[in-house]
């Protein structure tokens, strides 16, 4: 049968577009599948501020009525004019395990490259490194945590075939709390005491003035992550949306603040794994009675995952990150966790390389930014 690719131009497409990867992966006992409501919004021309300043086309792959495939042909302006670069990015990349329908997807997503006049084409990104992105290349024996991706094996024998290339690796950290090394936990209860000797403290933050916190955390995000790869800026409004979006899942038990003097010099936050709770979502619907089970339950998962942690340039080195990470491992520890995932942390990176491995974290998965030539 002839695969056909339709551009998503109406609700019953989207809702296609979104509820895809539910029959792709059905009987995947490691997937879990996104939250509709999340996903929708994520798409919104209207609810998204990436659409400010930006634009992305998405499409689906069918054969007769069955969808086989969807693709989301990017457009991200702030990130070419932050990085002075020329590249278009694809995203929401789900296919059958067939090549033929993965180079149609492809083909479009590098044909709307050109016809924006880039010249290099990057993915995948869901839609900026801001939201999900990265293709899993290792890590299928377990479920990913909260707000990370998952694909079958073969994308990457895909992308690999159509020429595409590795641009970067993300990794994902897995500490267990009963097996943390306690020499570095030692370490950082004395760094911790040198800090505080410098005017450095380390506070949880206060969840009943948590729309002020995370205002002060906006300008550390921006500063702390300035350099590394991949990253752009969130605008005013980009950073207001995830904010709101972490509210629903912030516990203020893991989620810590550095100031000196009393001014905020960085950051760290961590989320329950509530994938422990939504992998049995069917569809990944909340209503009618979903939105009571990661309600009551969020308090009650087994892992975390640390998903922010930064420290603005002049403050790094002076152990500020070792005694955050051990934070973690002592609150784990206090609330009856078995561990948490450090994730991602650019293959680049390492200082939280090391800094993960010090503690015994494991790394536990990998990811994959992939990058070709489309001129």
């Amino acid at each position: 049968m002839i695969t056909v690719l339709t551009k998503v131009a109406s609700k019953k497409e989207k809702k296609a577009f979104i509820d895809f990867p539910h029959a792709l992966y059905a009987g995947d006992s490691n997937y879990v599948p996104e939250l509709y409501m999340g996903v929708s919004e994520l798409l919104s021309e209207k609810k998204n501020p990436f659409f400010q300043h930006s634009e992305a086309a998405l499409y689906l792959a069918k054969r007769g009525d069955t969808v086989v495939g969807r693709v989301a042909c990017i457009r991200d302006n702030n990130y070419n004019e932050y990085h002075e670069s020329n590249v278009g990015f694809f995203g929401f990349f789900d296919v059958i395990e067939d090549y033929e329908v993965a180079t149609l997807l492809l083909d479009k997503a590098a044909e709307y490259a050109r016809q924006c006049g880039f010249d290099r084409l990057i993915g995948p990104t869901n839609f900026t490194t801001n939201d999900t992105a990265g293709m899993l290349v290792q890590g299928y024996d377990k479920p990913p945590t909260v707000l990370m991706t998952y694909n079958k094996p073969y994308y990457n024998e895909y992308v690999n075939r159509y020429g595409f290339e590795k641009e970067m690796d993300m990794y994902a950290y897995y500490i267990p709390a009963a097996t943390a090394n306690e020499k570095s936990l030692r370490l950082a209860g004395m760094l911790k005491s040198r800090l505080e000797r410098k005017g450095i403290v380390i506070r949880n933050v206060n969840k009943k003035n948590l729309t002020a916190e995370l205002m002060v955390v906006k300008d550390i995000y921006r500063k702390a992550w300035e350099s590394n790869w991949g990253f752009v800026p969130p605008t005013d409004a980009e950073f207001d949306h995830l904010a709101d979006g972490l509210k629903l899942l912030i516990d203020e038990r893991y989620v810590f603040m550095a100031e000196k003097d009393g001014k905020a010099i960085g950051f760290a936050a961590a989320v329950p794994d509530i994938n422990e709770i939504t992998i049995d979502f069917k569809k990944g619907r909340l209503f009618p009675f979903n939105i009571f089970k990661l309600l009551l339950g969020k308090k009650k998962t087994k892992k975390i995952r640390i998903i922010l942690l930064g420290v603005i340039e002049e403050y790094r080195k002076v152990g500020i990150e070792g005694v955050m990470f051990a934070n973690y491992i002592q609150a784990a520890r206090k609330y009856g966790l078995e561990g948490g995932e450090a994730s991602w942390i650019l293959e680049s990176n390492d200082m939280m390389v090391k800094a993960a491995e010090n503690l015994n974290g494991k790394r536990s998965h990998t990811y994959r930014i992939y990058g070709m030539d489309i001129k």
